[in-house]
């Protein structure tokens, strides 16, 4: 993700500069492997990738490539000596506490830098306290990379005010629907998540997906940040697809009614009803054609009865451009 990131900011820094009026440079980089390394000059990003270790290897970066880098201790301190004016925060969802990724914006935010993060478990466990906190910073905190990869669901939702969300369902999560397509295909359970996994969709342990808290999370941020209501991940009636056999995803899809792992979320006199479980989808319903990595999301407002929006097949771009508007959406303001 964010080697995928950098090569979109080289890729676009020409039209970022002409178009938009943004010149960059990338003072700090942060991962489990090369630790924390700052430069506020600007780091040399082809030298910082040659010594990048092979997975496993725990090869260290050798004295000579860290003599120009500061190489602080702590996050803070890292934040500090990058100058850092912006965070990119990629790390991986942790359901449970949303750490470290909370610990990290709260920590650029209070830096005075502006937050981006393509991890939604920030939004889940600490969205008003870091909206307040860069509001009170005079900073932005943004996450377009969260749902539906770049596509902008959050920043549309500004650009309608005074709108009210009643409810959505979508289909969010892209290894399930991935699992499904290819168990409609042929192949058992097992073969389906060993292919997604070989394309890259599927994480090694892929447990997040299949028991439907990817989807859930996702669910959650959306209820919290669009609705203004926020939920508990408990509160959400949540059933994955690792009860669904093969056979039966077959039959579903033979009768026209095809498993699809839904999204759904409603305001009611008591408050939110949410869920996310398989469903058998009729063919009249745009999202039994949802297949492979697309994803699918309709709201439901006072003003627009149905507005639907689609994502066919993202690229390997797709989520490190969410990140990249947000980029330009933070320092265009």
């Amino acid at each position: 993700m964010n080697r995928t990131l950098v090569q979109l900011l080289q890729d676009r820094e020409q039209e970022l500069r002409t178009r938009h009026g943004i010149a960059f440079r990338i003072t700090g980089v942060a991962s489990r492997r090369l630790g924390l390394i700052a430069d506020p000059n600007g780091l040399d990003l082809a030298r910082v990738g040659r010594t990048l270790p092979s997975a496993g290897s725990g090869q260290a970066m050798s004295d000579k490539s860290r003599e120009s880098d500061i190489n602080p201790a702590t996050v803070q301190t890292w934040l500090a000596a990058a100058h850092a004016d912006i965070l990119f925060e990629a790390t991986s969802l942790n359901v449970e506490t949303g750490l470290p990724a909370v610990d990290h914006i709260r920590a650029a935010l209070n830096h005075g830098a502006h937050a981006i993060t393509a991890n939604k478990g920030p939004i889940v466990h600490a969205y008003r306290e870091l909206r307040d906190l860069a509001a009170a910073q005079g900073k932005r905190f943004l996450f377009e990379s969260t749902v539906m990869d770049g596509i902008p669901i959050f920043s549309l939702f500004d650009q309608l005010p005074a709108i009210h969300l009643q409810g959505f369902h979508g289909i969010l999560n892209s290894t399930t629907n991935v699992i499904l397509t290819e168990m409609e295909n042929g192949l058992t359970f097992d073969e389906s998540l060993k292919k997604a996994q070989s394309l890259g969709i599927a994480e090694t342990d892929a447990t997040h997906d299949i028991d439907g808290w990817d989807a859930a999370v996702k669910t959650a941020a959306l209820i919290t940040v669009l609705m203004d209501i926020p939920i508990k991940l408990e509160e959400i009636q949540r059933e994955g697809i690792r009860a669904l056999s093969a056979e039966a995803v077959r039959a579903a899809k033979k009768e026209g009614r095809p498993y699809k792992l839904v999204c759904r979320a409603s305001k009611t006199e008591k408050g939110i009803t949410a869920s996310v479980r398989p469903e058998q989808i009729p063919l009249t319903d745009p999202m039994s054609q949802i297949a492979g990595t697309s994803s699918y999301i309709y709201f439901e407002t006072d003003i627009f009865p149905g507005l639907a929006i689609t994502e066919e097949n993202p690229g390997l771009y797709a989520t490190a451009y969410g990140m990249l508007a947000d980029f330009v959406r933070a320092v265009s303001k």
